[in-house]
Formats: C-alpha cells, sequence, structure tokens
C-alpha cells in the first residue's frame, strides 16, 4: 500500500500549528471516525502547509524524525484502520 510510505498526521486537540519532520504528508483532521476526507499535502521548497479542510498548519522541522510531530500523538497510522 502506498500510504505506507506517506506519513500521515491528525489534529484531535484541534491546535493551530503542529511540528512534522515531513514535507509531504496526509492529513486525516481528527482521528477517525471524525476524520475529514485524507488530503495528501506537499510543502515543495516551503516550511509551511495549511490544510485546506481543516484549517491546520503544518510546519516543517528538520530536528524532528521523518514522520514525527510534535505533539507525538499527533502521528496517525492508517494500517490499523485497514486491517
Amino acid at each position: 500500500m502506498a500510504d505506507a510510505a506517506v506519513p500521515h498526521f491528525a489534529n484531535d486537540h484541534g491546535i493551530e500549528k503542529i511540528r512534522i519532520g515531513a514535507r509531504e504528508f496526509m492529513c486525516v483532521g481528527a482521528k477517525p471516525p471524525f476524520d475529514h476526507p485524507h488530503v495528501f499535502l506537499d510543502m515543495g521548497a516551503g516550511d509551511e502547509k495549511l490544510c485546506p479542510y481543516c484549517g491546520t498548519l503544518y510546519v516543517y522541522d528538520a530536528s524532528l524524525k521523518a514522520g514525527a510531530a510534535e505533539p507525538a500523538d499527533a502521528v496517525w497510522h492508517p494500517a490499523a484502520a485497514a486491517e
């Protein structure tokens, strides 16, 4: 599954900004079952991307590992949902 290579992030707390260790990622809004359509976002050469569905601002942070986030519970693993 191609989704497994793309990190997924959720904003259950409704915070304004989430720092992430990726420039290409999926935003799911809140974790299922309260999610919005899962949208692929690409920062390109920039360091920020706003989700068009939920308005969460994602900020690239080079100090975080690929697929990591701050807050850490913003990371969502879709593999469990696909089984």
